[in-house]
């Protein structure tokens, strides 16, 4: 059998409303520690913004007609789950556990224009 033609994913793209950025900035960055990454100079026009963290990458695309994703969302593995719902709280945000999963130490919560994030630990 050849080598696999996916070999990981590069990306994860959730939808913005234009403007959002500076509140968009003050979740990824602030809250959950991830870096901004500047947008190639083509894309940057369109607005939005870039987030990374190790091999975790969030593209917010402004979307005209935004709706938050309700039930799509991005699964971000976390180092210290407990620390990070702390962050999420002190921000004012949500933080709803799930134990479903055995092994799996999870919560969703929303970024500011409403997405569903989830964050995990294994």
């Amino acid at each position: 059998m050849s080598a696999p033609l996916v070999t990981g994913l590069h990306h994860v793209q959730v939808s913005c409303p234009a403007g959002s950025e500076d509140a968009l900035r003050g979740f990824y960055v602030t809250v959950l520690g991830m870096r901004e990454v500047p947008k190639p100079a083509p894309l940057a026009a369109r607005g939005g913004a870039w987030f990374r963290s190790g091999s975790c990458e969030i593209h917010c695309g402004v979307e005209d007609g935004f709706v938050p994703a309700r039930k799509a969302h991005p699964g971000i593995a976390v180092s210290d789950v407990d620390a990070l719902a702390e962050r999420v709280t002190a921000a004012g945000l949500p933080v709803h556990w799930d134990d479903q999963l055995p092994g799996v130490r999870r919560f969703h919560t929303q970024d500011p224009v409403g997405n569903r994030i989830e964050l995990q630990q294994h």
